[in-house]
């Protein structure tokens, strides 16, 4: 009897083998094998929009390889992902394989450990097509919005443009940020603070003027006030000690796994979802062999497994005691609207700490892996409590107030602590202080603040408005972020996703001409409909022809309305002078990237390669450092007299020299930025300045 698993990956296949044995053959289909040719628009819209898949161009040799090893099988298993996605790929397996999608072929593994296949592989299923269709829908949506409207975009902004049905509206939401932020205008108010020390006491505390609904709004009504405290004497007029819980984050979903690593380590959502897949799909172990660390990473379900939490549970009473048990077992409540399907994202043996694998592991995996432990652990475990205390203080009928609280049991923070994208300010412990108390001023300070306008988004804060609005899913939110930055409808900086000008032209094309396609609730609202097809209550070719048939007509209207028109986007002028013309050259932005061109085109077709200069001397010749980037965009810098200059560095240089060796600097980013000196042996390093 011979069996074959096909998977998606060769290190998912290598961790199966170990589990299944010699009686099964486990082989890699490498991702999806068959697909909508990119060429061409590859949907029949006469014909009910029925999709023109082919082979994948380069896999064709690998597609043979497969229906050999079928054919030489007496069953065949497809345990692709337990996804829409991964079910999408079986069912396109079967139908290159000649195999019955009625039959019983399909198995699914939450977690790659012997206890997560064996339990997989005792119940096979027949291929869900309501599942198939829910991603044929979001993938034929997708390519007549993108192949319909790119062109009419490329046309009217840039060449090579493209405006697809999710991204779009990523970028309207980064654009009105940034209208905001423009259209804000700050307003001044005060704030006073103070400092008291209790009698008999040297040790003094915060507080600060209470004023209700009130503000202070400049710095006339904040002298008048200290004037009032000058010589007043100050008592406290209640205290008010109470117990405040505060209940661990639940463990990761998708979303919020990208959220978080983030902002703990500084990865882009792309890294993380990579990091993930490895991890699930398995590590060599020491003693262990090939095995899988983490649950699926794709869901948006809450569920714990009750084995999962009794693992926990043990490794808690045995690592920390019983009191850091909760008093009754933790449920996480999903939303109402979540695939129910896998549980949330949780390490597959609670007892397999991150330190005990480091040696295992690669930097990024060991860090999202210990992200990922500590995360459910903490999950798992009891309340912290806090024993908090508010005080009144008054004089001449001015009120300040101070609060503050101390640690009465740590629980869950012992462990893992959620971060925010906003940090708040810490509290800090009060002294012992009872009513009609006085005390003593020991300095009363004004300070002047601006409101301030709404915060860009992070890669993070972005996720969240996604998730928040029901645009696309937790799966594609890597690849929608990856794509807006890669065409430069949005670029990074510092930490903050800023729409370039050319993403701003694409928006305000789009909330013009095609107000649904960039409209928040129409597309929130797009995505529950296509969820509907998943439960198999709507068919999706009637979903999309109600689309399309909108779509069309305002696409017609458009194409219309705005022959012979295009919108100029403002070009950059450079000091280098055209010698042909004598013009200003200016810099330009090409199917292939930026270029400099004469203004004067098409008189005067001069064009240069476009340099972007660091503004630093090459520290080995007289050229210039100059920015570079890989094939793969990763950017690092060179000396503009290469190949006649060596000089390469990843890290960015400094116009300063070093003051110990007179070296060039560099710049090292990272959580702790450091300018340092990269010349042996003379170990000069400073902080980088605050921007």
């Amino acid at each position: 009897m011979s069996n074959l698993v096909i998977v998606e990956s060769p290190a998912k296949a290598k961790t199966i083998k170990k589990y299944l044995g010699n009686d099964f053959e486990v082989v890699a289909s490498m991702g999806h094998v068959r697909d909508l040719p990119q060429a061409r628009l590859s949907v029949d819209i006469k014909n009910n929009y029925a999709p023109k898949y082919s082979i994948i161009k380069g896999k064709e040799a690998l597609v043979k390889d497969l229906k050999k090893l079928a054919q030489n099988s007496d069953t065949v298993y497809l345990a692709t992902d337990p996804d829409r996605e991964g079910e999408a790929i079986s069912w396109h397996l079967a139908y290159i394989l000649d195999l019955d999608v009625n039959d019983n072929n399909r198995v699914e593994f939450n977690e790659i450990t012997k206890n997560g296949v064996t339990e997989g592989m005792k119940s096979p299923r027949s291929i869900n097509i309501d599942l198939v269709n829910a991603q044929q829908a979001r993938r034929v949506l997708d390519r007549l919005v993108g192949y319909k409207l790119s062109p009419f975009v490329s046309q009217k902004i840039r060449r090579g443009m493209s405006a697809g049905r999710v991204q779009s509206v990523a970028v309207r939401i980064i654009v009105d940020r940034e209208n905001e932020i423009r259209k804000f205008k700050p307003e001044e108010y005060w704030t006073i603070d103070a400092k008291f020390i209790p009698k008999g006491s040297r040790k003094s505390f915060p507080a600060s003027l209470y004023l209700g609904k009130d503000k202070i709004r400049n710095k006339e009504e904040a002298d008048k006030i200290l004037s009032d405290l000058e010589d007043a004497e100050f008592v406290i007029t209640n205290v008010k000690n109470g117990t405040r819980r505060k209940s661990p984050a639940p463990p990761f979903i998708t979303s919020t796994l990208q959220q978080e690593a983030s902002r703990k380590l500084g990865f882009q959502s792309r890294r993380t979802m990579k990091v993930a897949q490895e991890l699930y799909e398995g590590i060599e172990i020491d003693e262990m062999g090939a095995t899988g660390l983490i649950t699926y990473m794709r869901t948006d379900s809450l569920r714990i497994s009750n084995q999962a939490i009794s693992e926990a549970s043990e490794y808690i009473v045995k690592n920390y005691g019983e009191k850091y048990l909760p008093s009754k077992q933790r449920v996480f409540k999903s939303r109402s609207n979540v695939q129910d399907g896998h549980e949330a994202i949780r390490p597959t043996m609670a007892s397999l700490e991150p330190d005990k694998i480091k040696s295992n592991l690669t930097s990024d995996q060991y860090k999202l892996y210990s992200l990922i432990w500590k995360r459910f652990i903490a999950s798992q475990m009891a309340d912290c409590v806090q024993k908090t205390t508010q005080a009144d203080i008054e004089a001449k009928g001015y009120v300040f107030k101070a609060s503050g609280y101390r640690v009465g049991f740590d629980g869950f923070t012992t462990l893992y602590v959620e971060s925010k994208d906003v940090v708040e300010e810490k509290n800090t412990e009060l002294p012992p202080l009872d009513k009609g108390m006085p005390v003593r001023k020991r300095e009363i300070v004004p300070n002047q603040h601006f409101t301030q306008p709404p915060a860009r988004y992070t890669e993070a804060s972005l996720i969240k408005a996604l998730e928040e609005h029901g645009i696309g899913r937790p799966s594609t939110y890597a690849a929608t972020i990856s794509t807006i930055t890669s065409r430069e409808y949005v670029k990074r900086e510092s930490k903050t996703l800023v729409p370039t000008e050319l993403g701003e032209a694409m928006v305000n094309l789009m909330k013009e001409r095609f107000p649904k396609i960039v409209n928040v609730k129409f597309t929130a609202q797009m995505e529950q409909e296509l969820d509907t097809v998943e439960n198999g209550s709507v068919k999706w070719e009637e979903l999309i022809d109600e689309f399309y048939q909108d779509f069309e007509k305002t696409l017609k209207k458009a194409k219309a309305d705005m022959d012979g028109v295009k919108i100029e986007l403002k070009e950059d002028q450079t000091d280098i002078i055209c010698e042909n013309c004598g013009r200003n050259m200016v810099i330009k932005v090409g199917r292939f990237g930026k270029f400099i061109a004469c203004p004067g085109y098409p008189e005067c077709k001069n064009v240069k390669k476009y340099v972007q200069k660091t503004g630093v001397p090459c520290p080995k010749c007289d050229g210039d450092v100059i920015v570079k980037t890989t094939k793969k965009k990763r950017i690092f810098y060179g000396c503009s007299n290469y190949p006649k200059c060596d000089f390469v560095s990843w890290n960015e240089p400094v116009n300063e020299r070093c003051p110990q060796c007179g070296e060039i600097l560099f710049k090292k980013s990272g959580k702790k930025g450091t300018i340092y000196c990269a010349k042996e042996g003379c170990g000069y390093e400073k902080p980088q300045p605050k921007e």
